[in-house]
């Protein structure tokens, strides 16, 4: 494009002849109503698939009338007027976007590219803001005609369903994150944190002392979701915000999850409570590590084991039938790959090598069908709501008869954790005491801590930990667990069959020292195949 064409762009519309078709570049002219775009005539109606042609004069439509600041006339060339106008006007009016040239690019079918250069101006604060979107042209449901399918992401790529864009002083003043030795968080360097970050702004920014400066952000759709900034107009003065977490620890858990799909882990020190590490490695930015609420598989046997024991119902050297397979309920239940122990096996053999059978055949003993959630929640501070600095999800380990009980003894049917549930569990199991999760010390904002009931009796805690030691040195987790460094270890493997998945969810958890650690892999098998090696890199730290 030479300097005169360049010029005639500013204010208006320019057509270029690319390939025979009429094209252009369109800019975004200040105030709505303001300008001639090139022709904008109503598409035709047609039926059956849209052609590419139509496709291109839509998209073509659309661009031209945004650019001139025709909301209305733009929004009536989607299949969703009302809220395309919303969002068009919002973009100009809300996000304080001026300046922007549409710049469309080769169709892909029905599908057309665009790239947009323009400026977000706000109080005498000027930046530019670049990026690439895309629009999908479909036939009119009720009118036949091609029109622009409105997704949120045709005005941005990073905007969802509800959100919009918003410029101006944010909410929150930004926060300078830094974990237990002061050094800073900086989300570049720790991409997984992005969204921990982003809670901890919009929590604590107000209390911590920070002033606004103004900012591009996307608004959420719900009331209690953290802003995303997109672009800094005017820095502010981000206030110190201390954290639990270890910057050495968190390098680990990034590195680790990294080399698999979804996959998330946290890392917990048993002694204090503190979070050291939280990292995600998936495709929709969810913290899994402590928001999901998944089946957590045979790393729950440490609650069932400790349940057990608690009861007089079973003992570390006691012995344990591990058959192939055991109905209960009406329903069969069997070992993986329908291992057996032979006779004289004792239940921290069972433990260790993960029978199913050997624990399903113990719910007669003890006689009491809300025996496990009362241990879980007794004991292991399982669903006392948790308040950790940022969104968690406590574990349910809801009452359970019949065949419902002889899954939730194994860690299926009802039952959901997280990794940050079962890093509590095992360091609860590590240190015999429950100390609630935190992320951010609980004096900042006088939040109160859960506090579990009564603590594990001596003797269960030390059972429970020479059983994880077995574990960790000849069973289940003893592959992954002998690059361990430290004489100090214990494990448990787990995975989580699922309903319509074709491979289990792989859970694994263990403790080394002071660290306690829980990795969860959806979809990633059994447990030492992908949650074991990022438990053991973050225990490597």
């Amino acid at each position: 494009m030479n300097g005169a064409a360049k010029g005639a762009v500013i204010g208006g519309v320019f057509l270029a002849m690319v390939g025979g078709t009429a094209w252009g570049v369109y800019a975004l002219v200040d105030g709505a109503g303001g300008g001639e775009p090139a022709s904008t005539a109503a598409p035709a109606r047609g039926s059956g698939p849209v052609t590419g042609d139509e496709a291109a004069r839509t998209a073509k439509a659309f661009l031209a009338a945004w650019a001139a600041g025709k909301d209305r006339e733009a929004a009536e060339l989607t299949n969703n007027a009302a809220a395309a106008q919303a969002a068009l006007a919002g973009y100009r009016d809300k996000a304080h976007i001026g300046k922007a040239v549409f710049t469309p690019g080769a169709p892909e079918g029905t599908a057309i590219p665009f790239t947009v250069a323009a400026e977000v101006a706000h109080d005498g604060a000027a930046k530019p803001l670049a990026y690439a979107s895309k629009l999908t042209v479909v036939r009119g449901e009720t009118t036949g005609k091609p029109l622009v399918d409105w997704q949120p992401s045709v005005v941005h790529p990073e905007l969802g369903r509800g959100e919009e864009l918003r410029a101006g002083p944010p909410p929150a003043p930004p926060v300078k994150a830094v974990d237990r030795r002061g050094e800073e968080l900086d989300p570049q360097r720790y991409p997984s944190l992005r969204p921990v970050l982003d809670q901890l702004r919009s929590t604590y920014g107000g209390k911590a002392g920070g002033r606004p400066g103004a900012e591009l952000w996307i608004e959420p759709a719900l009331p209690d979701a953290p802003r995303r900034t997109l672009l800094t107009l005017a820095e502010g003065e981000p206030a110190k915000l201390e954290t639990t977490l270890d910057a050495r620890v968190q390098a680990a858990a990034e590195k680790a999850v990294a080399r698999y799909p979804e996959a998330s882990v946290v890392a917990i020190q048993p002694s204090t409570g503190h979070v050291l590490a939280v990292a995600n490695h998936r495709k929709d930015g969810f913290n899994a590590a402590m928001e999901g609420a998944r089946a957590p598989g045979s790393t729950m046997k440490i609650v069932t084991a400790a349940m057990l024991m608690d009861r007089g119902a079973a003992g570390a050297d006691q012995p344990a039938q591990c058959t192939k397979e055991v109905s209960w309920g009406g329903r069969p239940f069997h070992n993986l790959r329908g291992f057996e122990l032979p006779g004289g096996a004792d239940f921290a053999t069972a433990f260790a090598r993960s029978c199913n059978t050997s624990f399903i055949k113990r719910i007669k003993t003890v006689d009491d069908d809300g025996a496990l959630a009362k241990e879980a929640r007794e004991v292991f501070g399982i669903g006392l709501d948790w308040k950790t600095g940022v969104r968690s999800v406590d574990g349910s380990v809801p009452e359970a008869t019949g065949a419902a009980a002889a899954a939730a003894y194994i860690g299926q049917g009802r039952i959901t954790m997280n990794p940050l549930n079962v890093a509590s569990i095992t360091a609860t199991a590590r240190s015999g005491v429950f100390r609630q999760p935190v992320l951010v010390a609980p004096g900042l904002d006088g939040r109160p801590l859960a506090r579990a009931e009564r603590t594990m009796k001596p003797a269960v805690a030390r059972q429970l930990v020479q059983m994880m030691r077995l574990t960790a040195a000849s069973g289940t987790a003893a592959q992954t667990m002998a690059g361990v460094r430290g004489s100090d270890k214990g494990a448990k493997t787990g995975s989580a069959e699922v309903d319509g998945a074709g491979s289990p969810d792989s859970w694994f958890t263990a403790y080394s020292g002071d660290v306690a650690a829980a990795a969860m892999v959806e979809g990633g098998g059994h447990g030492g195949d992908a949650a074991g090696p990022i438990v053991a890199a973050v225990l490597n730290h």
